[in-house]
């Protein structure tokens, strides 16, 4: 079987000769490993990928891993890599991050199932038809938004998602729903965060003659667009631009930043730290 575990803890010495020794009584051969030790709060966070010839199953495994993470007070997940996450994604009218997220999909860039497309419109049904994934049309106003979030929250339920992608989804989430699912909501924002919030960002970018425009992937909270950050890329433009090539520059980078931010989470290389990422790429 073939297992991702990451976890987190009070750094101090043993915990790598610890783990160590657990994987070798099973047999396991580690893959890849990454740590990151963090100077500011003394946690270390650890990422490994290994083969266990000799273990049957993920219970058993982490049966034999719960003995180490109690005496190190970890924050423990161990992944069986060969199952492939269920997301969900959420789109409105502008559908380049949906589309390329079924692209790298469809060609096992993205090892990912995507179980459902949701969205308060119903321009994308025929792209989601012609993939053959299930599409809910739930237009969104604010006599229904508790409605239609509960309906998202049986969805979730039902189909078993790992992760709901905001692929330029043009509705705020409550606060009741970003926190009960934290960490299990990625949003691509049409802006290099933390400059140019809110609406038309390209225009704001546009009227102060920036040199540099972006896109950035993150978790969504309660507080809007404050989420930690998975993920960033910018995109040089100059002063013979029009606010339209801007928007057409920045739709490439929304859908690649995206992307990159679930392939990254589906792996498991992303770790809360607070309000901050640890990202293993």
């Amino acid at each position: 079987m073939h297992f991702i575990l990451t976890f987190s803890c009070p750094d101090r010495p043993g915990i790598v000769a610890a783990i160590s020794s657990v994987l070798a009584d099973k047999g396991a051969n580690i893959s890849e490993t990454h740590q990151f030790s963090d100077p500011d709060t003394g946690r270390l966070f650890m990422r490994l990928a290994f083969v266990a010839p000799n273990t049957n199953s993920l219970a058993h495994m982490e049966h034999c891993l719960n003995p180490v993470a109690a005496e190190f007070d970890m924050t423990l997940r161990l992944h069986d890599a060969n199952v492939l996450p269920r997301i969900i994604i959420m789109v409105s009218r502008f559908d380049h991050a949906l589309l390329n997220l079924l692209y790298q999909v469809r060609v096992n860039w993205l090892r990912a199932e995507i179980v459902a497309i949701v969205s308060n419109h119903q321009d994308s049904a025929q792209t989601a038809a012609q993939a053959g994934i299930p599409y809910y049309y739930w237009p969104v106003n604010k006599d229904n938004k508790t409605e239609q979030e509960d309906k998202l929250r049986a969805l979730v339920k039902e189909t078993g998602a790992a992760l709901v992608v905001l692929a330029r989804y043009m509705q705020v989430l409550s606060d009741s729903l970003s926190a009960e699912m934290s960490g299990r909501i990625i949003n691509i924002h049409h802006s290099f965060l933390p400059s140019f919030k809110g609406a038309r960002p390209y225009h704001q970018a546009y009227a102060r003659g920036v040199k540099l425009i972006g896109a950035t992937a993150h978790y969504v909270t309660a507080d809007l667009d404050e989420g930690p950050i998975i993920e960033q890329e910018t995109a040089r433009v100059t002063h013979n631009l029009s606010p339209e090539d801007y928007i057409a520059t920045g739709r490439g980078v929304e859908s690649q930043v995206l992307a990159r931010a679930v392939k990254l989470h589906v792996e498991q290389r992303v770790m809360l730290n607070g309000r901050r990422t640890v990202v293993f790429s």
